[in-house]
């Protein structure tokens, strides 16, 4: 009989644990920007050929910043709910004309200063293809993400200049 309430005792208590830890990462989920390509326009790259990083990012680079960053990028400083897209497609070429083909991926940059303390008030995602469900960034991935981020000390942490 105690053998089967410590059973039963240490069942739920890992069912807990797994519901608590589902809905953690629910909790700290980055939500897929709907609507990110109507935010204002920052800024635009080429990463060509000749890029060391041509077969994972290369192609044609949007940025896109909601209202919030917007005043980031007047100020130097990006408040809590500023959010940023890296828009990241590849290109095709045809009779000497670039044109955007694919969508590698989408990056994403929210600001919260509470919920993202341990990498300064920003929470990376990305999200492979099309898709806005299939997520890319791990917390190890998210803290890498920080520590390039964290140089940009001038700018919030922010690489992107946006294009007047």
């Amino acid at each position: 009989m105690i053998k089967r309430t410590c059973s039963f005792v240490l069942t739920l208590c890992l069912l807990s644990l797994a519901a608590l830890s589902l809905w953690a990462k629910t909790e700290d989920a980055i939500p897929y920007p709907k609507g990110y390509r109507y935010w204002a326009h920052v800024s635009s790259a080429l990463v060509g050929p000749q890029s060391p990083g041509f077969a994972v990012n290369g192609g044609i680079h949007h940025i896109y910043a909601n209202e919030k960053a917007l005043e980031g990028y007047r100020t130097g400083q990006f408040p809590d709910g500023s959010a940023l897209v890296a828009d990241f497609l590849e290109t095709k070429e045809s009779a000497g004309l670039t044109t955007e083909s694919a969508r590698r991926r989408i990056d994403v940059m929210v600001k919260d200063s509470k919920r993202y303390a341990a990498t300064g008030g920003w929470g990376f995602e990305q999200f492979r293809g099309d898709s806005q469900t299939e997520r890319l960034v791990t917390a190890e991935g998210a803290a890498k993400c920080y520590a390039c981020h964290s140089k940009q000390k001038e700018t919030d942490a922010v690489f992107s200049k946006f294009r007047k």
